[in-house]
């Protein structure tokens, strides 16, 4: 069924696929470990999607729009931010609030881009190492956005790690109480966190929509904000283990591909409902885990 497909190829597909949703997972993992669930993951990718996508249509520049829809999709965020941190709503209803209003944004916004073509994002050129066997074409092949998706893992990881700031986003997620009690400002963490987040989500959309595809279609995410979530979970809130988790559903998905290309019998509705299927059964599985601090409840300092 596979033999006549390059294995070095079929672990780049693996990767560049992986991409988006490995953006948005490390982006809603920093905000969970600040104590914080955002279910509008769903909602921020496709309004960093469109936003990307119309910043590079009319800049140009695919760069500029990785960055318009980095800041479309975190200035969303910031709505959920000031929803729950300010004005004490609950973050469970107002993540869904957040991914339906998302879909409809990015309905009307892209109305007058579709069929349009983004400006394409070339490659990273590593001369000589591009040519070495197997490894090269893996490793060495592909756009800007998986080395910045590898950069931000590896960032995140350190900072939670080494740093006093991740120790402090620790420490607020675990025991906001406690950590308001020490002089730090709980309210302000969480808002950098979910700005984080929301673009980190966005940088995911804008890829589905300026390389992956490349053009607008609505709702082009598909429950990829959906399955982040299900991989921050998988991953038990340690950067590593979710880039591991990010490149199994990535695999997932470039099986279904190669699988639906092969003309093999089954049919293709199953197929495409395969990455949703091995999602629900991470949850069932990863059911009995625990979340670092207490997710879905709202600081608010007494005065």
């Amino acid at each position: 069924m596979f033999g006549s497909i390059d294995p070095s190829l079929l672990v780049a597909s693996l990767m560049v696929a992986a991409t988006p949703i490995l953006l948005a997972a490390i982006g809603e993992l920093v905000v969970e470990r600040a104590g914080v669930l955002n279910l509008g993951v769903e909602g921020m990718m496709i309004t960093g999607a469109v936003c990307g996508f119309i910043v590079a249509i009319n800049t140009g520049s695919p760069y500029v729009g990785f960055a318009g829809a980095a800041a479309g999709a975190a200035l969303l965020a910031l709505v959920f931010a000031a929803l729950t941190q300010w004005l004490l709503s609950n973050q469970v209803a107002t993540g869904l609030a957040l991914t339906l209003f998302g879909l409809g944004l990015s309905s009307l916004l892209g109305q007058s881009y579709v069929g349009m073509r983004a400006p394409s994002l070339p490659r990273v050129d590593f001369g000589v190492l591009s040519e070495i066997p197997f490894l090269g074409r893996v490793l060495f092949g592909h756009d800007p956005m998986v080395y910045v998706s590898l950069l931000i893992v590896a960032g995140v990881w350190a900072f939670l790690r080494y740093t006093r700031g991740g120790l402090v986003l620790r420490a607020v997620g675990e025991n906001h109480a406690a950590a308001h009690a020490l002089g730090y400002n709980v309210v302000a963490i969480r808002f950098a966190a979910i700005a984080f987040g929301g673009a980190c989500a966005g940088l995911g959309g804008a890829y589905l929509s300026l390389v992956r595809v490349p053009q607008w279609t609505e709702g082009m995410t598909a429950g990829a904000g959906w399955i982040a979530l299900a991989i921050v979970v998988f991953a038990s809130w340690r950067p590593w283990r979710l880039l591991l988790g990010a490149y199994l559903f990535g695999g997932v998905t470039v099986l279904q591909l190669n699988l639906q290309a092969s003309g093999v019998a089954i049919p293709v509705e199953y197929l495409s409902m395969s990455p949703y299927v091995v999602t629900i059964l991470v949850l069932v599985v990863m059911s009995a885990g625990r979340a670092p601090g207490s997710l879905g409840k709202t600081f608010h300092a007494s005065t």
